[in-house]
């Protein structure tokens, strides 16, 4: 669903009333919580159309400026800004939400305020310069996704006036200048000639997702692997096939002993997490499997969620603890009736994995029938050669005896 969230403006002024801070901006936060039945939700926490900025501070050439934001139930969200002779940037952002907020957290089982924090990667902006990005970015921590759009800041303004001079986003930033069509002015003549219809041409099919690597790491070992192509089919309005691109796509995740979660950003407007969990965790023989896959596609333009789709209820891709499972054919994870995940080459191993390789696989019955069937295929071949001479081998002989009966 989408909601509305509403864009902030906070003018944060010193003991002059003279503004040091400034910031205009829309947020949202996709957040996944635990429920007292024991199964996660995933909730949308949106910006009223009220906020408070207690706590902001102008910050100097000693002390980093925060700006600071209150609202709702108890949920609070600030960034510091740190400076150079020449430069401001982000430094960290904290997000604090409370689940006591039983509108946005209904059935919670986890009380009262959580607080997650990540580190900006607001790129260094030159000072009396406002920093402006329209397009959407995003950061995952925990079980916290947050999304921006449309802002605009500029920390330590020097004499209370908002410079002039953008600093742009590289997002922002456009490529190359799109080609201008003929006006109707440029067109000296009437053409009363009927032309026909320009051929139709069939859309170009799309073509298998490129095989993406990722891992985890906790601590200096590597705690997750995972090899696989990733597409995406939305069909909602029209039927749409979007292909995960692994060199703009970056990991996140945790690892642990039963559980474990593998999230991938493309760095656009896709947000997949994969958690794998261990069975018979008590049990001599344990297994692990695929069981819950959550994906959000956003609107890269304003933010605004398109499609926001889990499902906690799998049981795919099923191997023993300790080894790894492979999948080479094409399989499809169905999320909901409007999106489904189509993964080429798969090779994962989400729990115990030792020298950063991944242990023996099990491989899927698609692959272990392929390899049982092309033994079997070449055997009834020769088989059916075998015959074939046989039976060439028993007329040549019938021929031969009719020969000598006739001499």
């Amino acid at each position: 669903g989408l909601f509305q969230s509403y864009a902030v403006e906070v003018d944060v002024k010193d003991a002059s009333n003279t503004t040091c801070l400034y910031a205009r901006w829309m947020m949202r936060f996709l957040i996944k919580y635990e429920t007292n039945s024991s199964d996660y939700k995933n909730t949308t926490l949106n910006l009223p159309s009220s906020v408070t900025h207690n706590g902001s501070v102008c910050g100097n050439d000693t002390e980093a400026a925060l700006l600071a934001i209150q609202f709702g139930e108890g949920h609070s969200w600030s960034i510091n800004f740190t400076k150079t002779n020449e430069t401001f940037q982000g430094d960290f952002i904290t997000f604090t939400y409370n689940t006591n907020d039983t509108a946005v957290f209904p059935g919670a089982k986890r009380k009262g305020p959580v607080t997650v924090a990540v580190k900006d990667t607001m790129h260094a902006v030159p000072l009396n310069n406002i920093f402006v990005c329209h397009n959407t970015d995003f950061f995952e921590a925990e079980n916290v996704t947050q999304i921006f759009w449309n802002a605009t800041v500029q920390a330590f303004v020097q004499n209370g006036t908002i410079s002039k001079k953008e600093s742009r986003c590289p997002a922002d930033t456009p490529t190359s200048a799109p080609p201008v069509p003929p006006t109707v002015a440029n067109t000296t003549t009437a053409s009363t000639t009927t032309l026909s219809p320009a051929p139709t041409t069939a859309p170009k099919p799309v073509e298998n997702p490129e095989t993406g690597n990722y891992s985890l790491k906790s601590g200096n070992a590597t705690c997750l692997l995972a090899t696989v192509g990733l597409q995406l089919n939305v069909s909602r309005d029209k039927p749409l096939l979007i292909n995960i691109n692994p060199k703009t796509t970056s990991t996140d995740g945790t690892c642990g002993n039963t559980t474990a979660t593998l999230k991938l950003n493309d760095g656009n407007s896709t947000l997949i997490s994969f958690t794998f969990v261990v069975k018979n965790a008590r049990a001599s023989v344990q297994r692990f499997y695929l069981r819950e896959v959550n994906v959000t596609l956003l609107n890269s333009l304003n933010g605004s969620v398109i499609t926001n789709a889990d499902n906690n209820n799998f049981s795919k891709w099923d191997a023993f603890l300790g080894s790894s499972y492979m999948c080479r054919k094409e399989q499809t994870l169905e999320i909901n009736e409007d999106l489904q995940i189509h993964t080429f080459n798969l090779w994962v191993q989400p729990f115990l994995v030792k020298a950063n390789k991944f242990s023996t696989a099990e491989e899927c019955f698609a692959d272990s029938d392929l390899n049982f069937l092309i033994p079997i295929a070449v055997g009834m071949a020769l088989g059916f050669l075998i015959i074939l001479v046989f039976i060439s081998y028993i007329i040549g002989r019938r021929k031969s005896r009719t020969g000598y009966q006739s001499v």
